[in-house]
């Protein structure tokens, strides 16, 4: 019995590692997330190369959504540490600059190889999530994690990656979105379903400026210039 436990581990890790190396040289296919969508509100996606995304939407997205990027190993160990200390209720405090607990990373890795949480199953998915936020950092390097998060994330209504988000938003393509067409995008990852660049909703109106700020604060950072130049 444990030799058979052994094997199915062992099949596991050599089955996820290869899909893992393969999606560091090939756009990933269809995701769970991506799937579900497409029989409601449809699907439009266009993945692009990293030299096809503009500077601007690769710095609002760290901006906005993980600031430490270049600094972590795939998790935010003080973001994580905040989110569970106890909170006062009293105080209801806007969301956060830089983005939550959850790294880039994480996102990558959930938005790729799992699905989306619900309030009863997230915990569930922590642990293959940990996993393969640890694998993807270890094969695929920060330029190819910030490339397919950019190509996998949901970005509107039906709309997953910034190409499918630049054309349905702005008519025209990733490579050529100003810094406020950028922010306004990144504005509404939170729900992208509800939170649109056009027609602007009171939150990306209210947020965007935000990440407007964080941009040129954040740009001067030696090791984010490093990765979003190469």
């Amino acid at each position: 019995m444990l030799k058979f436990i052994y094997r199915i581990f062992i099949y596991l890790f050599l089955s996820s590692l290869f899909y893992v190396i393969i999606i560091k040289f090939f756009e990933p296919p269809i995701t769970t997330t991506q799937l579900t969508n497409a029989f409601g509100l449809g699907l439009k996606r266009d993945y692009v190369s990293w030299n096809n995304m503009s500077y601007n939407i690769k710095l609002a997205a760290l901006a906005s959504e993980d600031q430490a990027f270049t600094d972590h190993s795939g998790f935010d160990w003080d973001a994580i540490e905040k989110s569970l200390k106890p909170k006062n209720k009293r105080k209801r405090s806007k969301i956060p600059i830089g983005g939550g607990a959850s790294t880039i990373t994480q996102q990558t890795a959930k938005n790729v190889f799992l699905w989306q949480g619900g309030r009863y199953d997230k915990y569930i998915r922590k642990i293959p999530e940990f996993y393969f936020t640890f694998l993807i950092e270890m094969v695929w390097g920060k330029k190819r994690i910030l490339e397919v998060y950019l190509n996998v994330i949901e970005t509107g209504p039906g709309c997953f990656g910034v190409e499918a988000a630049a054309q349905h938003y702005f008519h025209k393509s990733a490579k050529n979105l100003s810094r406020a067409e950028a922010a306004m995008i990144v504005a509404g990852f939170p729900n992208p379903k509800k939170f649109t660049a056009s027609p602007m909703t009171s939150r990306v109106a209210w947020r965007y400026p935000q990440i407007l700020r964080e941009m040129n604060n954040i740009e001067t950072d030696e090791d984010i210039s490093a990765l979003l130049r190469k």
